[in-house]
């Protein structure tokens, strides 16, 4: 269309949004889409992931035989898997330390990422379960009101399973059942986001918990005697049996914390951690990631902005998602005038340490 303008500023109601096409495959939230077929799927064509990890590592992934990772992350997620550790990836941000975990899951086949995103709030308790006491104790109440006013016994409440859900480490840390075909369990994904973001104990808060691979619920243990396998509800929707009151792993997840780098951590944390720092992208990997996301001839039309992208100022904080999002954009406004265009990438491209 010539104009590629949705909002007009003009002040006048019309009819224009019905035209807004497509989202970027990134911002796919209702599925990734299918390109051999422009509908629902995932970018494989078998249902198999999940939209989240096709929106992280792109719809068209397929035609990308190799995303071409350097050595040093290779070898850092092999070293994780082998040890049984937990990868702190730290770099700038846009740099894939996120995708890195949905990567890994997608190549491995290791089902959905668990996501703990980490705010300065967060405690090590959000992540292993939550307990909805004040909900218990609401049906409680409500239970005795009717028995009351009918005069009939109350009925059985529910039990204490119901009020009660695994966070995203503690579904990670439930032991694995068995494989079909003899094969050994595989682990689950877990990716914590930001973990600088968190206030100064939740790094200290995690060490016991990432050494031994198990967690006890207070709530559960009390109870152990009398109802020594509780149902509980997981981070994924399923309900599974919790016994004695804890939750031990038999395979350790693979787990990936990410940093920007804005605080150091414990030495007691990095011991137990396997370190990787990522570098920005050079042309290989951009290459591969705008193919994976918006396909080859995004990337020869874009060549322009990719390389502009790469010679930015050494130091310059520059996040990969907002070279898609230029590249997304300016072709959307292939009829807009140049200097539209150049502005929109200006705008898109603007360095995030850029003082304001």
């Amino acid at each position: 269309m010539s104009d590629w303008r949705i909002y007009r500023g003009a002040g006048v109601p019309h009819e224009g949004v019905s035209e807004l096409p497509g989202p970027p495959p990134w911002r796919d939230f209702a599925g990734a889409r299918d390109p051999r077929n422009g509908g629902g799927g995932t970018g494989d064509g078998d249902g198999s992931e999940s939209a989240d990890a096709a929106r992280r590592l792109g719809a068209q992934r397929r035609l990308v035989e190799n995303l071409h990772p350097r050595a040093e992350e290779v070898e850092a997620v092999n070293a994780a898997l082998y040890l049984r550790r937990p990868l702190l990836v730290t770099g700038n941000p846009g740099t894939g330390k996120s995708t890195l975990a949905h990567a890994v899951a997608h190549e491995l086949g290791l089902g959905r990422v668990l996501r703990w995103p980490v705010v300065s709030r967060t405690t090590l308790k959000d992540g292993l379960y939550h307990y909805d006491a004040i909900g218990r104790l609401q049906d409680v109440q409500l239970d005795r009101a009717v028995a009351g006013g009918s005069g009939t016994a109350p009925a059985e409440r529910p039990p204490i399973g119901s009020y009660l859900r695994l966070g995203p480490l503690g579904t990670a840390l439930l032991p694995a059942g068995p494989e079909e075909g003899g094969r050994a369990p595989r682990p689950r994904v877990l990716l914590v986001d930001e973990l600088d973001k968190s206030d100064i104990d939740l790094p200290s808060d995690l060490l016991n918990v990432l050494e031994e691979g198990e967690f006890g619920i207070p709530e559960l243990e009390r109870l152990a005697e009398r109802e020594p396998v509780t149902e509980v509800l997981t981070a994924d929707g399923d309900r599974v049996p919790v016994r004695g009151g804890r939750v031990r792993c038999t395979v350790f997840p693979f787990i990936v914390l990410t940093s920007n780098g804005e605080r150091d951590f414990p030495a007691a944390l990095l011991r137990r951690c396997i370190q990787l720092e990522l570098k920005p992208p050079g042309h290989e990997q951009l290459a591969a990631m705008v193919t994976a996301h918006l396909g080859e001839e995004a990337l020869a039309d874009g060549e322009e902005l990719v390389e502009r992208f790469l010679r930015r100022e050494p130091g310059q904080v520059v996040a990969t998602d907002q070279l898609l999002n230029a590249l997304f954009l300016t072709q959307r406004a292939s009829g807009a005038e140049r200097v539209t265009r150049d502005r929109l990438a200006e705008m898109l491209l603007r360095p995030l340490d850029r003082p304001r």
